[in-house]
């Protein structure tokens, strides 16, 4: 059982403490509720520009880095389709310098077309390295406009267009920041050997002054259900074939989300899973294969994915995983093989919860998405899906007017 105390300012600020007397260390995590899906989809790329902007300076603070790590402390930062988290670790005594820094960048940043112009760089070389110069990273900017026709998860963190970020303006980056970047609209967690009146009394010396902001209305629509199957194929300077499938599913806070998360686990987790026995080991089709939800806020994906041997043909490779999703979806799978994937989810949790700044990570989440204290109930959701629940979840996903199909084939 995790300990949990909470409280939130006048200004709308959500301070959650976790108290672990096992580390002389604490984490201040701060989650902002913006990602990818809340920006115009004529100038996407910006909660991932701000990824690297929050570290740039701001208002009365010039370096991020530089305060931080003559205490002795680290930090970083990601940024996905619903959120950007920042968080950083630090000596328990030096927790003050933590709140000092945080208070100050979400107050205001150092706004500057110096700093915007090196941020900019960086995230378009990032987005040169990692999606356009790499073998199969520009997987997700093929893939999201196939599955999503109107909602913004269409495109991926890094922007639908390098463009958007090489336009980027700093009243374009004014706007984004006082729309999105506020105590209203962030969570932040504190971890660690603290005590929880002094952090109650810390937050309100550091974040109570900072205004409460006017969010920006997420008027996102809602992806329409899909009738047709859909498929693209495209040549690539790869070493093998890939094929990458997806079927739409929930959201993280639908009731079956722990249903759809064991399925893949059925499917794709470790060496005697469905898929890696089947068509790794036996048929010795794929070099790799691999099936996982997105769980995102928002009705996310179901994907299956896998590298071809040189011996296998893309079609026969379709028709094979085709084969295995329709195994699942027409016999209970064993007690034994259920219960096998729940014992590996209920040890990677408790895992996971060892960590003093995965445990505010982790908290900071479910702050956001329901309520902290859910994270205590988490394993006992897994342990009490059935094999019908999950017989039942394998019908209403795996059907072929629910898929996008795309065939990824090296150049010959």
């Amino acid at each position: 059982m995790i300990n949990i105390e909470k409280k939130t300012l006048s200004n709308g600020l959500r301070v959650v403490v976790h108290v672990d007397k096992s580390t002389p260390l604490a984490a201040v995590n701060v989650l902002y509720n913006v990602g990818a899906k809340n920006e115009n989809p004529d100038k996407t790329g910006f909660a991932h520009l701000f990824e690297h902007l929050m570290f740039g300076g701001s208002k009365n603070i010039p370096s991020y880095d530089e305060p931080l790590q003559l205490v002795g402390g680290d930090n970083n930062a990601w940024t996905n389709n619903d959120v950007t988290n920042y968080y950083l670790t630090l000596p328990a005594e030096n927790l003050e310098t933590g709140f000092w820094l945080e208070s100050d960048r979400m107050l205001e940043l150092d706004f500057s077309d110096q700093s915007l112009d090196v941020q900019r760089k960086v995230v378009i070389e990032e987005y040169k390295q990692r999606y356009l110069n790499q073998p199969y990273g520009d997987v997700p900017l093929l893939v999201g406009p196939l599955a999503y026709k109107v909602h913004p998860y269409q495109w991926p963190t890094i922007g639908k267009d390098i463009s958007h970020i090489e336009n980027a303006n700093l009243q374009d980056v004014k706007d984004f920041f006082y729309s999105h970047y506020a105590p209203n609209n962030a969570i932040m967690v504190v971890s660690g050997n603290v005590d929880p009146d002094k952090v109650f009394r810390l937050a309100e010396k550091w974040f109570s002054d900072i205004p409460t902001r006017q969010i920006a209305k997420s008027n996102i629509p809602v992806e329409p259900e899909q009738f047709e199957e859909r498929k693209l194929t495209v040549e690539r300077n790869v070493q093998a074939d890939m094929i990458h499938m997806v079927y739409h599913i929930g959201s993280r806070t639908d009731s079956d989300f722990h249903t759809v998360d064991l399925l893949s686990d059925v499917l794709s987790n470790g060496p005697s899973s469905r898929l890696t026995q089947s068509l790794m080991k036996e048929k010795q089709m794929f070099s790799d294969i691999n099936a996982y939800i997105s769980g995102d806020q928002h009705p996310g994906l179901f994907t299956v994915t896998g590298r071809l041997l040189p011996s296998t043909r893309l079609e026969d490779a379709e028709q094979a995983i085709h084969n295995e999703l329709d195994k699942i979806s027409s016999a209970l799978v064993s007690d034994y093989e259920l219960q096998k994937v729940k014992n590996k989810v209920e040890s990677t949790l408790i895992f996971s919860e060892i960590n003093f700044l995965n445990k505010a990570m982790n908290l900071a989440q479910f702050e956001l998405l329901t309520k902290a204290e859910d994270i205590n109930t988490e394993v006992e959701k897994y342990q009490n899906v059935s094999a019908e629940q999950l017989l039942e979840s394998a019908q209403k996903t795996f059907k072929p007017n629910n898929r996008s199909t795309l065939y990824y084939k090296a150049k010959a």
